[in-house]
């Protein structure tokens, strides 16, 4: 019997619909992070046909002023929505803004009287890391985000001209006893100009795009290949579909490989452990695998509102670990400063860094902002760990 199986993930540009919303949200807490590090804020955005929606609630010291509409057509420009025929213009878009002060039930359950900073929700979290890729993620949604990444990197710089903002890339890599042998099916679907056709679409994008960011070996004559599938894709973005912050939380973590707690990162401040707990499991997860200890590895924490301390830690390493993975949580519990205000210092997280992040997934990348993904507790979880 054959123990081959087959894993898909996929990927979406940040001119996908929601992938615009999360960008939106973010650009807001970066906004009032830039002006109050301490700043409270949960923004949700909707859009469609050349509207937009921001609601939600924040907190921030007086004087901080946010120019919504300013920073929304900014980044909808930046996105490349800058064309009226794209039925979503970031000079013609119409806004409308329903944010107001954040809850004092919430505020007060978080900045307890002991001036200790409580979790900003309840919640579980999880945090994964591999060997599979030196990104430390696991490999079909890394080719993914590849995928999309040459797409976006093809569209600014005009190389192919007739790419336009919305895309969506899926990969799924055929395994052996756990290890990839071969790319089984690529799936690659873009908006484009009215000009190109068909053809044209799919030999750039499997020639230009595709091949050159996959690893050698893995694509082969067996593997099959879906390109703009339907046929057209003219009509694409907030336009052709509705957009929602939060909705591709797969696509901004390890596309379905390993668990996922629910919460959405995009559009929230750091005191809430949905976004900072996420980001701390994930550097727990890496030094984990970066330091030896296991090949796989997730972490998940569980917190209460207005409670500082985790309420659970728990490491699985699949089987791939080099000490049990009780002693391997006793181990994080000790090495690592679990509380949202340890959390927030370590990672450097009261800063405006938070945009980028929305864009094309929050892990696997590089760069001063994510600084989650540093190796640097590596050695001290060799030592704990004994």
């Amino acid at each position: 019997m054959s123990d081959r199986s087959l894993f898909t993930s996929e990927c979406v540009s940040m001119g996908h619909p929601d992938k615009v919303a999360d960008q939106l949200s973010d650009a807001c807490v970066d906004a009032f992070l830039a002006q109050d590090p301490d700043a409270r804020v949960a923004v949700e955005t909707l859009v469609t046909t050349n509207t937009v929606v921001l609601a939600g609630e924040v907190k921030a010291k007086p004087g901080t002023e946010v120019l919504y509409e300013k920073l929304a057509r900014k980044t909808i420009a930046d996105i490349g929505y800058d064309d009226p025929e794209l039925g979503f213009d970031a000079s013609s878009v119409n806004l409308h803004l329903l944010v107001h002060a954040q809850s004092p039930d919430i505020s007060m359950g978080v900045d307890q009287s002991s001036g200790v900073l409580g979790a900003g929700d309840q919640g579980l979290m999880f945090g994964y890391a591999c060997d599979d890729t030196p990104e430390r993620m696991p490999l079909p949604i890394t080719l993914a985000r590849r995928i999309i990444d040459g797409l976006v990197a093809k569209r600014q710089s005009k190389a192919l001209p007739w790419l336009r903002p919305d895309a969506k890339s899926q990969v799924t890599v055929e395994f052996e006893a756990g290890r990839a042998v071969r790319v089984h099916t690529v799936v690659v679907s873009t908006q484009h100009s009215r000009a190109a056709t068909q053809a044209q679409i799919r030999e750039a994008v499997i020639e230009e795009v595709v091949k050159p960011v996959m690893p050698a070996g893995l694509l082969d004559d067996r593997t099959v290949w879906h390109v703009n599938p339907t046929g057209r894709f003219e009509i694409g973005g907030p336009h052709g579909d509705s957009g929602l912050t939060g909705r591709k939380i797969i696509v901004d973590t390890y596309g379905g490989w390993g668990r996922h707690g629910g919460g959405a990162f995009s559009g929230k401040d750091p005191s809430k452990v949905d976004r900072s707990a996420a980001y701390m499991a994930r550097y727990v997860a890496r030094n984990l695998v970066d330091a030896g200890l296991a090949r796989r590895a997730e972490v998940q924490l569980a917190y209460a509102i207005g409670v500082a301390e985790p309420l659970s830690v728990r490491v699985d390493t699949f089987g791939t670990g080099a000490a049990p993975d009780a002693r391997l949580a006793e181990a994080v519990r000790r090495e690592f400063d679990l509380t949202p205000a340890g959390m927030i210092r370590v990672l450097q997280l009261r800063r405006p860094v938070f945009l980028a992040t929305a864009r094309h997934g929050h892990f696997g990348r590089t760069g001063p902002g994510y600084t989650w993904e540093a190796s640097d507790r590596a050695a001290a979880l060799r030592k704990a760990v004994g």
